[in-house]
């Protein structure tokens, strides 16, 4: 199993329940299922109708420049066996909390978010392994360690590190709810904050403004948004922050693994994964993605973007483990994932050094993170009721 450490727990309100037994008792343990092998072969799947492969470093370098979405399942062969047969649980079918909503999206800033992604990418890279994604990550989570710290507003939020065995751990930053019995059903906000240069992964420049840097911020100022005006949901919301999402999802797998392991009784999961880039072969629009996805909750984000968003939705399909929410549909559990526009029309510049700010538009982010404060307040705040 992967190991949870470096745990900062601020309360910030007196009368709010406790988090779970599982939340307080993360354990550390043994990786039970990882399979002898030479550390530079690695056990991938490219589609869920064919069987796993070894690799190469090299070979999966190849797989990144050529755009061959993969899932590293060397570690996490697993995930997915054991919550399937629970089932999933009943969605709402409409928008109905746009009054608390309201509250809360006039506190959104793209200027705010400007200034967080012009620092997140002046780090050399965020690669993963390397020691610019480790301080990229310190980084990360003293922003929101610092806001936590910082409001006067009445919430109950924790903080923790998810350490991995590579040297950038992920981040998970959770709004208790209400309802103690909703306690062990949370909803997840999700984005990585690793990045890649696909010539040089360890030494090459990665800025990584828009894969996934422009997710990570937009999904920080939805949290800022939330945690400044006293956010008290009836489920526990999850803001997840994930490392080595370009290695195969490695990050969210483990993350995912360690939840369904546990038990944990996630609502729902949405990926924020590159939401800066506005294209030119369409108008700007939300692009929902239709693969590989739960229906239901697709179907929810986009009552959710026309709700909230100012911007038209448009369907688009990414293909088998194109981000984080695959690893949480594996898991057995419902995912969604929001990107830019039209999958053919998201950015050219992504895994190089031309991944910059120059190329965001912080308006068009800004209207994702409308989109992800309804996922939260919307989700957060039902009963389980239709």
């Amino acid at each position: 199993m992967v190991k949870l450490q470096s745990f900062l727990m601020l309360s910030l309100a007196a009368t709010a329940l406790a988090a779970p037994s599982w939340w307080e008792q993360w354990s550390l343990g043994k990786k039970t299922n990882r399979v002898a092998h030479d550390e530079d072969r690695r056990l991938v799947q490219t589609s869920e109708h064919q069987a796993p492969f070894w690799t190469s470093e090299t070979e999966r370098l190849d797989m990144l420049r050529n755009n061959v979405n993969y899932m590293d399942i060397t570690d996490y062969q697993d995930l997915g066996t054991s919550l399937k047969p629970l089932g999933k649980k009943p969605l709402p079918k409409a928008a109905v909390h746009q009054n608390k909503v309201a509250r809360y999206v006039d506190q959104l800033s793209a200027a705010n978010m400007e200034v967080a992604l012009t620092e997140f990418t002046s780090f050399h890279t965020r690669y993963y392994k390397s020691d610019t994604g480790i301080e990229s990550a310190k980084w990360l989570y003293k922003q929101i360690s610092d806001l936590i710290e910082e409001t006067d507003a009445e919430s109950d939020i924790s903080i923790r590190k998810f350490e991995h065995p590579w040297k950038q751990f992920s981040i998970i930053a959770r709004f208790e709810g209400k309802n103690e019995t909703l306690t062990n059903s949370p909803v997840i906000v999700g984005a990585h904050q690793d990045s890649v240069n696909m010539w040089l992964p360890m030494w090459g420049r990665s800025p990584g403004a828009d894969d996934d840097g422009s997710g990570t911020v937009t999904i920080l100022e939805v949290f800022r948004a939330l945690i400044n005006t006293g956010f008290r949901p009836n489920r526990p919301v999850e803001f997840h922050w994930y490392s080595a999402e370009e290695a195969g999802l490695l990050g969210s797998q483990a993350v995912a693994q360690s939840y369904e392991q546990k038990g944990v009784d996630v609502l729902a999961m949405i990926q924020n994964d590159m939401t800066g880039y506005v294209g030119t072969k369409f108008a700007e629009s939300y692009g929902i993605v239709v693969d590989y996805v739960d229906d239901d909750l697709t179907e929810l984000v986009r009552v959710y973007a026309r709700e909230y968003g100012d911007i038209p939705v448009r369907e688009t399909k990414c293909g088998y483990a194109c981000s984080d929410h695959a690893s949480w549909a594996k898991a057995g559990y419902r995912s969604a994932f929001a990107i830019e526009g039209d999958f053919s029309d998201s950015s050219p510049y992504i895994h190089s050094t031309n991944d910059d700010v120059s190329h965001i538009n912080f308006d068009h982010m800004k209207q994702f993170a409308k989109l992800a404060l309804g996922f939260a307040v919307e989700l957060g705040h039902f009963k389980g009721e239709n």
